[in-house]
C-alpha cells in the first residue's frame, strides 16, 4: 500500500508543479488580461495547498508520526497567512511575489522534514520570525529620505560585521561564515548582501562620475577581500557579480563591465594559486572520480543522485540523499531531484528564473531611479545565488557552499531571502512614485493619494 502511494504521489509532485510552472509563465505575459491573471494566481495558490497537502501525507505514511501531521498544518496555516498579510500591507503589489516565495518555502519545508524533522521545525519558526519582521518593510521603502541618510551605516555596518566573523568566526569545512551564539549560528554575510546593494544604490543615484563609482567599487570590494580573507569565496563571488551588474546598469558604460569580467578572472587565478581549499575543488570539478574518496565524494554523490532520479523521482524515502555531505544546505537540489524527478528539478530552475525575470520587470517598471537600482541590485543578488548554488550542485562550476534561496535549511539565509522578496514586493507597490526634486517627500503619503486617485477613477496609472 506505501509503494502504491509512494508512486501515485511523484507523479501528482510533477504535475502540481508543472502545473504551477506554466501559471507562473503564462501570468508574465504582456497582453493577459487582468481577469486571466486573477484566475492564474488564484491557480498557483491552489498548487501550493495541494503540494503541501500531497507531500505531508506521503510523509505522514512513510513515518506515522503525529508530529510530521501537526506539522503539515502548520505549514497550511503558515502561508495562509503569509498570503493575507502580504494582500493587507502591499496593496496593489505582485500576486507573483509572495506566491513563488510560498511555493519554493513549501518545497524546502518538505523536503527538510524527509531529510530532518528537527531542522524542518527550526526552519518553520525562522519563516515565521521573518514574516513578522516583512511586514515592516513597506514602512521603511516609504520613506525615501530615511533610506538615503543611512548611506554611511550600510558600508559601516557591512564591514564590522564581515570583519567581525573574521576575527572570531567558527570554521565550517574551511571557512569562517557563521558567529555562534549558544547554539544559534548567525550567518551575517546574508545580510550584509542587502545592505550593499542599498549602499550602491544610494551612491549611484544621483552621482556616476568616475570618482564616485571608484569610491563605491573600492567600499565594497573591501566587504568582498574579507569574505576573501574568511575564505567564503561563494559569498564573495555573489558580491562581486552583484556589484558589477549595479554599475553596469548605473552608469550604462559596457567599458565598466569589460574591467569587471577583467578583475574577476584576475581575482579566480589568484584566489587558485591562494588557498589549497580552492585548488581543491577545482581538481574536485575538472575530475571527481578521480578523488571520489576525499575531495569529490560530495560532488560524486551528488552527480550519482541526479542521475539515478532520472525523469521521474524514485519518490520521497526511496532515494539515498542522506548520502551527500551536507544535503540539507548546500547540496538540497540533489536530493530535489532524486527523490522528486529530473522534471521537477526542472520547472524548479524555471520558476528561479522566473523569480529573477519577474524582478528585473518590477525594476522596469519602476519610475523612481533610486528604487529601480535597489531592484536590480536585489533580482541580480538573487540569480547570482541560484547560479552559484545550482552551478555547484551539477559541476557547471566548482562548488562554492552557497545555499538555495528559501529551500536549503538555514535561517539567517531564509530571514535574508524572504526580507529581499519582501522588498521587491514593496518597491514593486512604489512603482508609480515618480522621482521629487525634495527628498524630504515621503512615498508611502504619495502612494496613498495615488491609491485614493485610482479607486475614484481619477488616475490610471496605477492599473495592470
Amino acid at each position: 500500500m506505501l509503494h502504491l502511494v509512494t508512486e501515485i504521489s511523484r507523479l501528482t509532485f510533477i504535475v502540481i508543479f508543472a502545473v504551477y510552472t506554466y501559471d507562473c509563465f503564462a501570468a508574465l505575459k504582456r497582453h493577459t488580461s487582468e481577469k486571466r491573471e486573477k484566475r492564474l494566481y488564484s491557480q498557483q495558490t491552489s498548487m501550493i495547498y495541494l503540494f503541501l497537502i500531497n507531500g505531508n501525507l506521503l510523509l505522514f505514511f512513510n513515518n506515522s508520526d503525529t508530529k510530521i501531521f501537526a506539522m503539515g498544518l502548520a505549514e497550511i496555516v503558515f502561508v495562509t497567512i503569509a498570503m493575507i498579510i502580504y494582500k493587507k500591507i502591499y496593496e496593489m503589489a505582485s500576486p507573483a511575489v509572495v506566491n513563488n516565495m510560498c511555493m519554493l518555502l513549501s518545497i524546502g519545508f518538505i523536503m527538510l522534514t524527509r531529510l530532518n524533522q528537527a531542522k524542518a521545525l527550526r526552519q518553520l519558526l525562522f519563516a515565521c520570525i521573518a514574516l513578522i519582521i516583512t511586514c515592516f518593510v513597506p514602512l521603511f521603502l516609504g520613506n525615501v529620505k530615511l533610506i538615503k541618510s543611512l548611506k554611511l551605516f550600510y558600508i559601516v555596518a557591512g564591514i564590522l560585521l564581515l570583519a567581525v566573523v573574521a576575527a572570531v568566526g567558527a570554521t565550517t569545512y574551511g571557512a569562517k561564515i557563521n558567529i555562534q551564539i549558544g547554539s544559534i549560528a548567525i550567518q551575517p554575510s546574508e545580510f550584509v548582501k542587502i545592505l550593499m546593494v542599498l549602499f550602491i544604490a544610494c551612491m549611484l543615484t544621483n552621482d556616476i562620475s568616475r570618482k564616485q563609482v571608484f569610491k563605491t567599487v573600492v567600499l565594497c570590494c573591501l566587504m568582498i577581500l574579507i569574505l576573501a580573507y574568511s575564505k567564503d569565496l561563494g559569498n564573495a563571488m555573489i558580491f562581486f557579480l552583484t556589484l558589477l551588474v549595479m554599475i553596469y546598469a548605473a552608469t550604462q558604460k559596457p567599458s565598466y563591465l569589460l574591467y569587471g569580467v577583467l578583475l574577476f578572472a584576475a581575482a579566480a587565478v589568484l584566489g587558485y594559486f591562494a588557498f589549497s581549499h580552492v585548488r581543491t575543488r577545482v581538481t574536485a570539478w575538472k575530475d571527481p572520480l578521480s578523488v571520489v574518496n576525499s575531495a569529490g565524494y560530495q560532488i560524486c554523490q551528488s552527480l550519482f543522485a541526479i542521475g539515478s532520479g532520472g525523469w521521474f523521482g524514485t519518490g520521497l524515502y526511496q532515494g539515498m540523499p542522506k548520502r551527500i555531505p551536507v544535503v540539507d544546505t548546500d547540496f538540497i537540489f540533489s536530493a530535489i531531484s532524486e527523490e522528486l524527478g529530473g522534471l521537477f528539478a526542472l520547472c524548479l530552475i524555471f520558476i528561479c528564473i522566473a523569480n529573477f525575470l519577474m524582478m528585473f520587470n518590477i525594476a522596469l517598471k519602476i519610475n523612481n531611479r533610486f528604487y529601480k537600482l535597489i531592484a536590480l541590485g536585489l533580482g541580480s543578488l538573487y540569480a547570482s545565488q541560484v547560479f552559484t548554488t545550482l552551478g555547484g550542485v551539477t559541476k557547471f562550476i566548482p562548488s562554492t557552499g552557497v545555499t538555495l534561496p528559501l529551500i536549503s535549511y538555514g535561517g539567517s539565509s531564509l530571514m535574508a531571502t524572504m526580507l529581499l522578496f519582501a522588498m521587491v514586493e514593496g518597491l514593486y507597490q512604489y512603482r508609480g512614485v515618480k522621482e521629487e526634486t525634495d527628498e524630504t517627500q515621503n512615498y508611502e503619503d504619495t502612494y496613498r493619494r495615488q491609491m485614493e486617485n485610482e479607486r475614484s477613477g481619477q488616475d490610471g496609472s496605477w492599473r495592470r
